[in-house]
């Protein structure tokens, strides 16, 4: 980094933090007001680039399993109390007072457990301040949120807080953040536990007991579950019983239409994701047809992470639909133009369609026999912001409506 722009991320870095004095003395005032509820609860607080949403729901689903009384928060949806709260829109955890209302009604439910999905932007802004975790898991860290995090070690230190935070912590042993994580852990003297699906882990899962039909990506945080469960004492056998009766969440590798083609509907949004997500399409749905990607990137979020994701959207995709993506107040041909330089830099081509449903029944209506049509970016999200309106969006419905425009159901 150059002085200009060190100075310039040291400027910005001040702003936020005086910024965050104002979500600190919300979240002081909120766990006064629901008299610090993490205390008489095991939070099991679940962070990392990709994978948290997962990872979350599959700890939840293992302890329901085992006939733990737990509630959840995560990305999808939340389970608090014995009610269901949706939570489709664009931030995962809910600001300081939704925090610790929902912990508190998970306490007087009774119940022992809350896994929590925590993302960097919850733990920097002091959307979590007081919530007493008493797990802590990092399924990877990966390239993500620079726009706000400006460096890569900032992202990283953000995200292993909560493992000092927590009385337990897990880490990926396979990511390669691992290593740095490790020497913060060690600096700081907190022991903490490690997950792989390599040997040399403290928890390694038997790859055997998952379903075949899991995407390979979800290894880790099939593995990262199963620690978290052998942690808490839930025997092996009960694990893997919910391991074969989980069913990924809404917007996760589902999919939608099988029938001359396929649609796959996923939430990946970053250059790993795009890594770990196409390799795996053209695997396991792709035959001898063709991969038509269909994507975009957020407006006024890390715009350094374009050019990779264009590169590997390139790299695996046989056909490239850009369109929009939350573009907000962003240029929505800038943001285009900079994914499709790093998808020009494998010398493939794309086609920019604006509008995301026009883009969608664009892909539909060249869809061939054998091809497998991909929506990632959107997922479970129920909104859709251009400019500074928030617009009502469901990708699956989004689907739906054009194969039955097209006689396609």
């Amino acid at each position: 980094m150059n002085k200009n722009a060190d100075d310039m991320y040291r400027a910005k870095r001040l702003y936020q933090r005086v910024k965050n004095l104002y979500h600190l003395l919300v979240a002081v005032l909120a766990n006064l007001r629901y008299g610090f509820p993490s205390r008489q609860i095991k939070v099991i607080g679940v962070t990392g680039t990709d994978g948290k949403t997962t990872t979350a729901n599959l700890i939840y689903h293992i302890l329901k399993s085992a006939g733990k009384p737990v509630s959840l928060i995560s990305t999808v949806y939340a389970q608090v109390g014995g009610v269901r709260y949706e939570t489709g829109l664009h931030t995962t955890n809910p600001d300081a007072i939704q925090t610790q209302r929902l912990i508190r009604k998970a306490v007087q439910h009774g119940d022992e457990y809350m896994v929590f999905e925590t993302t960097s932007h919850g733990i920097d802004q002091h959307r979590v301040f007081g919530v007493q975790y008493y797990l802590g898991v990092i399924t990877n860290v990966t390239h993500e949120h620079l726009d706000y995090h400006y460096t890569y070690k900032h992202y990283l230190d953000t995200k292993t807080k909560l493992l000092l935070w927590s009385q337990k912590a897990l880490v990926n042993k396979d990511d390669v953040s691992y290593v740095e994580i490790k020497k913060t852990l060690r600096r700081k003297n907190h022991h903490f536990f490690t997950y792989g699906v390599r040997p040399g882990a403290d928890f390694c899962l038997d790859k055997t007991r998952i379903a075949k039909n899991t995407p390979r990506f979800n290894r880790f945080n099939f593995c990262a579950a199963y620690a978290v469960g052998r942690m808490l004492g839930i025997s092996e056998e009960v694990i893997y019983r919910a391991m074969a009766s989980f069913r990924l969440p809404n917007g996760r590798w589902e999919l939608v239409y099988d029938r001359k083609f396929k649609i796959l509907i996923d939430f990946a949004h970053t250059p790993n994701a795009f890594k770990n997500l196409l390799p795996e399409v053209r695997e396991k749905l792709l035959g001898n047809g063709r991969l038509i990607h269909v994507f975009g990137a957020a407006g006024l979020r890390d715009h350094t992470k374009r050019y990779q994701m264009g590169k590997t959207s390139g790299s695996y995709s046989d056909v490239i639909i850009l369109t929009e993506e939350d573009y907000r107040t962003e240029s929505l041909y800038n943001i285009c133009e900079q994914i499709g330089k790093g998808i020009h830099s494998v010398n493939k081509d794309y086609t920019i369609i604006n509008n995301r449903l026009d883009a969608i029944e664009k892909a539909i209506k060249i869809a061939q026999d054998n091809d497998v049509v991909v929506l990632t970016g959107k997922a479970h999200e129920q909104s859709l912001c251009r400019h500074k309106t928030e617009y009502p969006w469901n990708e699956k419905a989004a689907v739906m409506k054009t194969l039955k425009h097209y006689d396609l159901l």
